[in-house]
Order: structure tokens, then C-alpha cells, then sequence
């Protein structure tokens, strides 16, 4: 007689099924940090800082130096270098930084005027904090899923500040000065400035050439989202480009108008076929409907230019030159240390005029090799993800652009003390040097 088989035990039937919430792991990484700093650079107001700090106290820097504390925990606790071989960005990087630490060192053993040595310290702490970001989005940002996530939040942000300043630019209100985060305290009072009758917008900057800079700096990402991120909805993918392209003829900047013209110059010879026949028919249209809608604003903007010589803010650059000249001939190749040329002394709305005058030819040139490294790192990874890679293709043609632009700008302001422009253009250095990786 057969006897019938028990019936199988079911372990653990009792126990309910954990929910998928439960399972859910929220992911902060490197990314997210770096997010967390986007936040606080283009969202909290460059005016205001942390009180006791005073003019280091801006929130941004203070993520950025705990950003370069991160990295270097992360390097020292690693069982073994995360990444090996040469580096052409973060070694161009290491040697700018010895060059200034130079400076700092030969200004400090030498007479200095008390007021010079505490913008000399927090110009020292402020290109640690830049840097600091750019070390940690180089090394840290460890998938291609992850760098198009920050990309996509900086196209994010470079729209939202677009909306700000069209929103300033129509209404004629700055919107922030009603914004009051506890902790922090305003350095200098909020000014809503105006060109030729024109409202110039600002947004969250200190002045509306950072903020000019900035959008024309963030546009080419905003464009490569709009043609790469399919995965997203048209109308949001395209919405910060479109606002930012919106923005740039109502900035009311020469130096935004010629960032935004390099940097699609650029992109236009990058680019080939449909691409660039699209991006030359919305130009054209989006300069015919600016001239239907706000008729005197082409006027306005090409008198920036034909009336250059008479503008006092240009002669005002071209007349430091004589000053600067003799600045730089007394410390020559490593100059009279960053930071210790005050605003009181002369304005020179040129940072390449600052920079040789504060940390002389070596750290300028120095400086300048960074850009160059920068576009040689991104120039091969075009070569190699031809064909192969179409969004790395791309994203490595926008960050030239970008960074180009970056560079460019710097000619027409002091950027070192716009935290802002700087802030990004750091970024976008550690973002090119973390494809160079992964691609």
C-alpha cells in the first residue's frame, strides 16, 4: 500500500513580505553631494554668507573645502588608488596650486599691508573650495548613469536661473531680496541695476556680468540635454535650454553676449548635419522674434558694441593697463600674491590682468594650461567615442564649449571674486576630467 508524501513545509509562511518601500535605499553618493553643492552656489544668493565668517563664510565654500576634506579621505582610505596612471587634468591642477602657494609664501615673508593678508587668506581658501569640487567630481563620479545625472541637474539649474533673471527682466523686481535663510547675513544691500533704459537681470549673483557669464557658460549642457536625454519628455528636456537662450539677449552684457557667441560657435562646428541646420533656423528665428517683441532691445545691444569706445566701463579696462604694466614689472614671474590687490587700489575687470599682477607669469600661464588640458582631454575622448558612444561624443563637444567660454569671460570681470562663475566653471572641469575616466 503506498503511503502519500507529506506535504512540503512552507518555512517562514507566517512572515509577511517586506514592502518595496522598506527595500528602498536611498543613494547618496558623490553625485549627490556634488548636487547638494550646485544647490547652494546657484540657489542661496552670493550675497549672503555665514556671519562669523564673514566674507569666507559663503555656503558654497564651505561645502567646497569640506568637498576637498572628502576627497582626501576617500584617496587616503582607499585600499588601493581608485584610479591609476597620469592625470593631465588633476596634475595641470596640482602644479597651478603649488604656483600660488608660491606667491602666498613669498608675500607673506615679505612687508604687507594688514588689510592685504585677510582677502590674501580667504582668496587661498576660496581656490581651495573650487578646487576642492573639481578633485572630488574627477575622481569620485564612478558611471556614465551617474555623470548624466549631475549634468542633468546643471542644465536644471542654468534653466532655473534663466527663469529667474526673465522674471527680473519683465517685471522689473529682484524676487531675492525677499529671500531670508536663517544663519546667513546680507554682505552689501541688493541693487536692481538698468543699460540703456533696460532692467539688467541678476538672479542669484552679485552682478548681472557673473550672471550673464553663468547662463552662457551652463547653455551648451542645456542644449546637449535637450538633443541627448530622449529618455526624458521633449517639453522638459528642452525647457532650460529654451530658457536660456531666452535669457541671453535680455542679459544686457557684452561678456554674456560674447559667451553665448563662442560658445555655439563651438558647438556649430562640432556638430554636423540636421543639428546644426536646426540650431541656425532657431537662432534666426528666435532673433526675429526678439525684434518683434521688444523692438529697441537689437539697438540696445548692438550699441554695446559700436559704442564700445565711449563706454566708460571699456576705457576704464583699457586704461589699467598702464597701471597693471607697472605692477607686474616689479614681481614679474610670481607677482605680489593672489588676493592682496585690493578693489580699493583699481578695478581691472580683467582677471587675466588680475591674476599676472597677484601670482605673475608662471601662475597665469599655469592657469591658463589648465583650460588647454582640460580641451586636450575632451578632444581625445571625441575621438574615441566616435561612432561608439554618441552622447559621450556629444557631452565631451559641450564641455569644450563650456569651459571655453569660461576662459573667455574671465577677460571681461574679476571672476575670482565672483564665487558663482568660478564655483562652476571648477566643476566643469572635474566633470571633463571624470569622462576622460569612464569614457
Amino acid at each position: 500500500m503506498t503511503q502519500a508524501r507529506p506535504a512540503p513545509v512552507r518555512r517562514h509562511a507566517s512572515l509577511p513580505r517586506p514592502l518595496p518601500v522598506l527595500r528602498r535605499v536611498v543613494r547618496f553618493d558623490v553625485v549627490s553631494w556634488l548636487s547638494v553643492y550646485l544647490l547652494l552656489l546657484f540657489a542661496v544668493p552670493s550675497k549672503l554668507v555665514i556671519g562669523p565668517l564673514g566674507s569666507a563664510g559663503a555656503p558654497s565654500m564651505v561645502l567646497g573645502l569640506a568637498s576637498l576634506l572628502l576627497w582626501v579621505l576617500i584617496g587616503v582610505g582607499a585600499a588601493r588608488p581608485a584610479l591609476s596612471g597620469p592625470r593631465l587634468i588633476r596634475v595641470s591642477l596640482a602644479l597651478f596650486l603649488f604656483s600660488v602657494g608660491v606667491t602666498y609664501v613669498l608675500a607673506m615673508s615679505r612687508p604687507v599691508v594688514s588689510n592685504e593678508m585677510s582677502p590674501a587668506d580667504v582668496a587661498i581658501l576660496a581656490l581651495l573650495a573650487w578646487s576642492g569640487t573639481l578633485l572630488l567630481a574627477h575622481d569620485g563620479i564612478l558611471s556614465a548613469e551617474r555623470r548624466d545625472v549631475l549634468v542633468w541637474r546643471l542644465a536644471l539649474a542654468g534653466g532655473a536661473l534663466a527663469v529667474l533673471g526673465l522674471a527680473q527682466f519683465a517685471l522689473g523686481e529682484l524676487f531675492v531680496d525677499r529671500l531670508a535663510l536663517p544663519g546667513l547675513t546680507l554682505t552689501s544691500p541688493y541693487e536692481l541695476g538698468e543699460r540703456n533704459g533696460l532692467i539688467r537681470p541678476q538672479g542669484t549673483a552679485t552682478h548681472p556680468i557673473e550672471y550673464g557669464v553663468l547662463i552662457t557658460m551652463l547653455l551648451p549642457l542645456t542644449l546637449h540635454v535637450g538633443f541627448e536625454h530622449t529618455e526624458r519628455r521633449p517639453l522638459l528636456r528642452w525647457a532650460p535650454a529654451a530658457a536660456a537662450l531666452a535669457l541671453v539677449p535680455a542679459s544686457g552684457s557684452r561678456s554674456a553676449y560674447v559667451g553665448a557667441g563662442v560658445g555655439l560657435l563651438i558647438l556649430l562646428l562640432g556638430w554636423k548635419g540636421a543639428r546644426r541646420r536646426i540650431m541656425l533656423g532657431v537662432t534666426a528665428v528666435g532673433a526675429l522674434a526678439g525684434m518683434v517683441v521688444a523692438p529697441g532691445m537689437l539697438a540696445s545691444i548692438l550699441g554695446l558694441f559700436t559704442g564700445a569706445a565711449e563706454d566708460p566701463s571699456v576705457t576704464s579696462r583699457t586704461g589699467s593697463f598702464d597701471l597693471a604694466g607697472e605692477f607686474i614689472a616689479r614681481d614679474p614671474l610670481f607677482g605680489r600674491g593672489l588676493g592682496t590687490f585690493l578693489p580699493t587700489y583699481r578695478i581691472f575687470d580683467n582677471q587675466y590682468l588680475l591674476l599676472l599682477v597677484t601670482i605673475g607669469l608662471v601662475g597665469t600661464a599655469l592657469f591658463c594650461w589648465l583650460c588647454v588640458a582640460t580641451v586636450r582631454v575632451l578632444v581625445r575622448v571625441r575621438a574615441r567615442s566616435a561612432g561608439v558612444d554618441p552622447r559621450t561624443h556629444d557631452l565631451a563637444l559641450s564641455l569644450i564649449a563650456a569651459i571655453v567660454v569660461g576662459f573667455v569671460c574671465l577677460f571681461f570681470f574679476d571672476a575670482f571674486a565672483f564665487p558663482m562663475t568660478m564655483g562652476a566653471l571648477f566643476l566643469l572641469i572635474g566633470v571633463a576630467g571624470s569622462l576622460r575616466v569612464r569614457a
